[in-house]
């Protein structure tokens, strides 16, 4: 986190932990606020690899999972993946527009690995890959009519459609739902933004905003579930963030396979659990005896107390509606419905 925007935030009341916003002195009362009203919340543990040069979205295009040459746009982000040569997702991102840039968001604790990764591919390519994270200060905007307050910020509405962007000269924002946006401001002016919009929302810190993320059902893949999921496990493939009609990239083979042999045995769910739960951590089933049925993809306190999860699990254990936490008798999982159709 750059040091005077810690300093900052700091001034507003934050509880800094290792560059991440932990509240505002309040953390039940901000999910709560997260859950009925608009919050506002810092988003610096997310990190930025910027990708320029001419040959740019050539080379991301033959890396990851979306087809950048149709989908990407000036005004339109897209969900991707990097994945392993076994199919597997080594990191998902959102993948944004800037001038003559591309950007990749994603979280801070895979940064530099993912870009060192990619950069070994890009040989004799005319691209540069650096880390973009320093140029932005990144924040969350969500609540009841922030739309509005988001359209004045860049004096011009941001399409309704799914990840539109919209851009004015020195900042940009991407819808992530109907009242729920990613912004993305010039250090020097975010003191300035950051007052504008903590005028009309309650500023939390990052449980809040990865409870959003989690009733949203969109997964983050952290370094505990690097190497785990096929993307169609984790809902990628219903969140528009793989093309089946693209060239090749790591892993492509599997992931066609996956998808047009009809072997996909497990899904991303949303759940609610009265017990802690970290990402990575098993789930067990009847059917399944001993061995884990599944993995917790994310995790984050329920403003009613407990766990509201996303675990990727056998389908089969899902629609046989017994799964535990931890263990054969741990806490039972009480699914809920995503917010988008499987």
């Amino acid at each position: 986190m750059n040091p005077d925007w810690n300093e900052f935030l700091q001034t507003q009341g934050a509880r800094i932990e290792a560059g991440v916003v932990t509240d505002y002195g309040d953390a039940a009362g901000e999910l709560v606020a997260a859950r009925d009203g608009r919050v506002l919340a810092d988003l610096s543990h997310w990190g930025l690899i910027g990708f320029s040069g001419e040959e740019a979205k050539t080379f991301l295009h033959g890396q990851i999972t979306n087809d950048l040459n149709h989908q990407l746009a000036v005004d339109q982000a897209v969900f991707a993946a990097l994945c392993s040569p076994k199919g597997r997702m080594l990191a998902n991102f959102l993948v944004l527009p800037w001038l003559d840039e591309i950007l990749l968001l994603l979280p801070g604790e895979l940064r530099e690995a993912l870009q060192k990764r990619l950069s070994m591919f890009i040989l004799r390519a005319k691209v540069k890959a650096r880390d973009a994270s320093p140029d932005w200060v990144r924040l969350g905007l969500s609540g009841p009519g922030v739309a509005l307050a988001v359209a004045d910020w860049l004096g011009a509405p941001v399409a309704e459609r799914p990840l539109a962007v919209g851009q004015a000269a020195d900042r940009f924002a991407v819808r992530l739902g109907a009242d729920r946006f990613d912004l993305f401001t010039r250090p020097e002016r975010a003191d300035e933004d950051w007052a504008r919009f903590a005028a009309g929302a309650r500023p939390v810190g990052a449980p809040a905003w990865d409870w959003l993320m989690v009733r949203a059902g969109v997964p983050t893949i952290l370094a505990r579930t690097q190497d785990e999921f096929v993307p169609q496990m984790a809902n990628m493939d219903v969140l528009h963030g793989i093309s089946f009609n693209k060239g090749c990239y790591p892993g492509q083979e599997i992931v066609a396979r996956t998808q047009y042999l009809g072997k996909l045995k497990k899904r991303l769910y949303l759940a609610h659990v009265e017990a802690p739960a970290e990402p990575g951590q098993s789930v067990f089933c009847p059917a399944f005896g001993e061995q884990a049925a599944g993995l917790v993809a994310n995790a984050a306190p329920a403003p009613e107390g407990g766990t509201d999860l996303l675990v990727v699990l056998q389908i089969a254990g899902h629609d046989a509606g017994e799964v535990h936490l931890g263990a054969v008798d741990g806490p039972a999982l009480k699914f809920m419905p995503l917010p988008y159709p499987l």
